[in-house]
């Protein structure tokens, strides 16, 4: 899943790119993509786009009076074009959700691989419209420490939980909330009261503006494979962690599963995998 780094890479890599130009065309191909009806979709045809910026997870671009969020889920991205391809868009076929085409020419489609579709756009006269934007906490990166201590303080949610929850902090996932655990050596099923909030916020910031920062400026193209370079246990079960050499942990979950170093983490402990201790019965 996209988050805060990869979708800030977005919109550096898009600013220059786009705003200025103007929409020619919109199409979509996969209807579940579309949440919102008025305005309709081809409202933005002929308008200038003013604006890139990013809320949490999201992307958005924005009109004079109209604004287009991108929300990616889990297998969503987009792919750019220097020249948007001109065949006629197929619904329902592969994983294009929508394309975008440019007065200029260029252009570029929000994909979603798989067969789940759970990504969405929205057209909007507010962004208070989209529900997920409206319900989102403050950025991640913008949290002061007192702050991010104030969230923590009397949550008895699992720690890992907290840092996904966007209506608590935005812009955090499964894959960074398992780096940022790991280089603040917190468990994840560590109850969110009882952590070091300071040393949590500490490794909150340093991870994501790292991330960020090794994104930033890479064509979208190479975004994702940028990003997997910089994770140290997240979806490398079974390989050594960097850090203190221990084989590197996972627990599943139903559609998700995190990965920890019991070496760094745990004091050594494996952590319970209900998936797997009943494969082992």
């Amino acid at each position: 899943m996209p988050e805060l780094p990869e979708v800030s890479a977005l919109v550096e890599f898009l600013r220059p790119r786009v705003v200025g130009d103007f929409i020619a065309h919109i199409d979509i191909a996969e209807l579940a993509l579309l949440h919102t009806a008025d305005p309709p979709l081809d409202a933005v045809i002929g308008l200038e786009i003013t604006g890139v910026t990013r809320a949490g997870k999201a992307l958005i671009l924005e009109f004079e009076g109209l604004f287009l969020v991108c929300r990616f889920a889990r297998a969503g991205w987009l792919v750019w074009h220097d020249v948007v391809p001109t065949g006629p868009v197929r619904m329902g076929k592969g994983p294009l959700g929508m394309r975008v085409g440019l007065a200029s020419g260029a252009g570029f489609d929000l994909t979603e691989a798989g067969t789940k579709k759970n990504a969405s756009v929205s057209l909007v006269r507010d962004l208070g419209e989209v529900e997920a934007i409206a319900n989102a906490g403050p950025d991640a990166l913008d949290l002061s420490a007192e702050e991010f201590a104030e969230v923590l303080a009397g949550s008895r949610a699992r720690i890992k939980t907290v840092l996904e929850d966007q209506s608590l902090i935005a812009g955090i996932g499964n894959a960074f909330s398992d780096e940022i655990l790991h280089t603040a050596k917190v468990s994840p099923f560590a109850t969110a009261e009882k952590v070091d909030a300071a040393v949590v916020h500490d490794a909150m910031v340093s991870v994501l503006t790292s991330a960020r920062d090794a994104v930033v400026g890479l064509p979208p193209s190479k975004v994702k494979a940028a990003k997997k370079k910089l994770l140290r246990v997240h979806g490398r079960t079974g390989e050594t962690c960097p850090v203190c050499g221990t084989t590197i942990a996972e627990v599943s979950f139903a559609d998700k599963s995190l990965q920890y170093c019991p070496g760094c983490q745990t004091g050594g402990k494996r952590l319970s995998d209900r998936r797997m201790d009943r494969l082992l019965k």
